[in-house]
């Protein structure tokens, strides 16, 4: 079986990959996650074919109606009537019945009949069924779930109710055997991991899964999109290649049609071309087979097709619309803390189900440790080169702390991101880039799990779940930090695509870094319909404070464990006299004379005079070698006990009270100097420079401390 790339136009060419094979980057044919194989995966076989006259069979369900319709392909004449049974997963019995009652159109028989006793199937109750249809001794059987997908008035319907998809990116990043399980327990495995931190959906980018992960999706209720297997900026320029990518599609929703789990499929990733013969693509699709809602492109750069949906799309992921970015990628560095904000400007006027693309994709530090889990057929030599490197820099004994810091980061602004998303009425639903790392385009270390989909310590699965769940308590306030004088003032409102409860109570608390309460409420006889419940009350508190501190806000649902929490900054109002034996200038030359008489001096010099890296709040995007010219630094390791922060609240990572102070800031290269930086900006693992932006040292007699900070 020949897996060669024979078809043109099916890869985007990677540009900064000098090995030709490097150069491919559709995910069903790449070496950037995967190895290139020849032959076959799984399973072959050769059976006897017998002249039997029931073929394929294939079930349609309606739930809300109580129906399943049926095809059968037959080859031959059949008897009437026709005998179906369906059991579920226990073998039970729950229908039996002879259908007489059906039309036959060439070899194709159809009929339908009531299924009212039949659960239906969803992420919360995963119910299958075996449809097993006779004649005179002839049998066919199909596993099958109950369930109907749709969109009405723009969003996304499962069986009539509304569903949001909370979703993950696979990549075919498998690193001890370079391609992907074909048993179902391994999937079941990783599904579950993604189950534990709230996510429902899995987007395959570039590829279709084998069976073995419909099977294991269809068992522990996750919702899959496919895409056919290229990553093409030349659709339709070469017939050949469009006529595979047809007979691809035609052949997926033959082989795995009848999965409850397959709900999305898309033409490809990003793609560029002729948007006239996807359209007809999709139609054609559309009549073959109706379980699946289907898409022209996720996303595309050619405008303009990425803002706003083509005529056969059925649903929409997009990272912006025609009105302007729906993710925080745009906007978290532009735009200073505000947890009032959702996407509803830039997405309420989409008329189908919209997806936000690929969101996230802050990077975070290598974790060395992860190099010795490389036991299979693929070695971790990028991280063994920046291990090298920070050997001869001496900074390997950093590594741990610049994994979890950035990693902190990272997870924080995966926390907002997520949220706004939950926020926004019109939307139905985020695919992350991604939970987990991806090791190829020259190491994009995006996840807050390894390639192992395992932990790098950044947040746990119920951290993570807090925010990123079935039902997820939300805030609305205006910034992040707060001073004596003025009140924080928050509105509540829920995002709830569990189930319908009713008289439900929450609790609404504000605790300052003790512990000790600052104010509680509890709102009563509260009703949560499926979708976004807003105005569910609100907390306004004046701030009264000698001292800064941060304040905790934490919502809870009484009696379950659904809540979720957010920080506050809080300052007294007054200004701090400096110590009058402390100067402070912002003049080099000033400096060196003070110091020279043995003074104690902060320096604080204009951005424009200092030699550094421009100030960044975000952490590199994606990957710095994939995406080499953009401001290149991953947040702060910080020394949150050091006493020139005694009087400013900080963890030991970057938080939302440094945006403003990043953002006008140098990062100073600090290699020569043997100094260890009170903040210290993590510098990304392509250069591994070190750097800060407030540090002190003796000069002489004196005593100084420099920030690289518009103070």
């Amino acid at each position: 079986m020949d897996n060669g790339n024979k078809y043109p136009n099916i890869n985007i060419a990677g540009s900064k990959y000098p090995n030709p094979a490097s150069k491919d980057m559709a995910h069903g044919y790449t070496n950037h996650t995967q190895i290139k194989w020849n032959g076959i995966l799984g399973d072959i076989s050769i059976q006897p074919i017998s002249n039997k006259i029931l073929k394929v069979l294939q079930v349609y369900p309606n739930p809300e109606e109580g129906i399943l319709n049926v095809k059968l392909n037959k080859d031959g004449i059949i008897s009437n009537p026709l005998s179906v049974t369906i059991v579920d997963q226990e073998g039970n019995s729950i229908i039996s019945e002879a259908i007489s009652d059906y039309t036959e159109e060439k070899n194709v028989v159809k009929f339908q009949f009531s299924v009212k006793e039949l659960e239906v199937w969803d992420e919360f109750n995963p119910q299958l069924y075996t449809i097993e249809v006779n004649s005179e001794g002839e049998k066919v059987t199909k596993t099958f779930g109950n369930r109907s997908l749709g969109h009405k008035n723009g969003e996304l319907t499962l069986n009539g109710h509304r569903i949001f998809l909370r979703g993950n990116l696979e990549c075919v990043i498998f690193p001890l055997t370079g391609r992907p399980p074909m048993q179902k327990e391994e999937w079941l495995r990783l599904y579950q991991k993604a189950k534990d931190y709230g996510l429902n959906h899995f987007r395959f980018h570039s590829w279709c899964p084998p069976e073995a992960a419909f099977v294991a999706a269809d068992e522990i209720g996750m919702y899959l999109q496919v895409e056919l297997p290229h990553w093409s900026l030349k659709v339709g320029e070469d017939q050949k290649t469009f006529q595979f990518l047809e007979n691809e599609a035609n052949k997926i929703i033959a082989d795995y049609g009848q999965h409850p789990s397959f709900i999305f499929m898309s033409m490809g990733n990003e793609l560029e071309g002729n948007f006239g013969m996807l359209n007809d693509l999709v139609s054609e699709l559309k009549e073959k087979d109706s379980r699946h809602l289907y898409a022209t492109t996720t996303f595309s750069f050619q405008k303009p097709v990425g803002t706003r949906p083509e005529p056969q799309d059925e649903f929409f992921a997009t990272q912006w619309t025609d009105k302007g970015w729906i993710r925080g990628q745009g906007v978290f560095n532009e735009f200073s803390p505000n947890f009032k904000t959702d996407y509803s400007a830039n997405s309420k006027q989409v008329e189908i189900p919209l997806i936000s693309h690929e969101i996230g994709q802050y990077s975070v530090y290598p974790d060395i440790n992860e190099i010795e889990k490389y036991t299979g057929v693929l070695q971790p030599l990028n991280f063994i080169a920046v291990k090298n490197d920070l050997e001869n820099k001496n900074l390997l004994s950093l590594a741990p702390d610049l994994t979890e810091a950035s990693g902190k980061l990272a997870a924080m602004l995966y926390k907002e991101e997520i949220e706004r998303a939950l926020k926004t009425p019109s939307f139905d639903g985020f695919q992350l880039l991604q939970l987990q790392d991806f090791p190829g385009q020259g190491t994009a270390l995006v996840g807050l799990l390894n390639a192992f989909w395992e932990s790098k310590g950044a947040i746990s699965a119920e951290e993570f779940s807090k925010f990123n769940s079935p039902l997820t308590p939300l805030a609305r306030f205006e910034k992040a930090i707060y001073k004596s004088g003025e009140n924080f003032i928050a509105t509540f409102e829920i995002s709830n695509f569990y189930k319908e409860l009713k008289d439900q109570k929450l609790v609404v608390s504000l605790t300052n870094s003790t512990g000790a309460p600052i104010t509680e409420e509890v709102i009563e006889n509260i009703d949560l319909s499926i979708g976004n419940n807003t105005s569910l009350g609100n907390l306004e508190v004046p701030v009264k404070v000698d001292t800064a501190d941060v304040w905790e806000l934490k919502i809870k649902v009484e009696g379950t464990d659904f809540e979720n929490s957010w920080p506050v900054w809080v300052y007294p109002a007054t200004s701090i006299k400096p110590n009058r034996e402390v100067h402070i200038t912002t003049s080099f030359a000033e400096a060196d004379q003070l110091l020279k008489e043995g003074k104690k001096v902060l320096l604080n010099p204009d951005l424009e005079d200092l030699n550094g890296v421009e100030g960044r709040f975000v952490p590199v995007f994606w990957s710095p070698v994939h995406f080499p010219d953009q401001p290149g630094t991953m947040g702060l390791l910080i020394d949150k006990d050091h006493k020139a922060l005694a009087d400013f609240p900080t963890k030991e990572y970057t938080q939302w009270q440094w945006w403003d102070l990043c953002i006008h800031s140098k990062s100073l290269i600090l290699d020569e100097l043997s100094i260890k930086p009170i903040v210290r900006v993590i510098d990304n693992f392509v250069t591994n420079q070190s750097m800060g932006n407030l540090f002190e040292a003796k000069v002489g007699n004196g005593k100084l401390i420099v920030a690289a900070i518009d103070l």
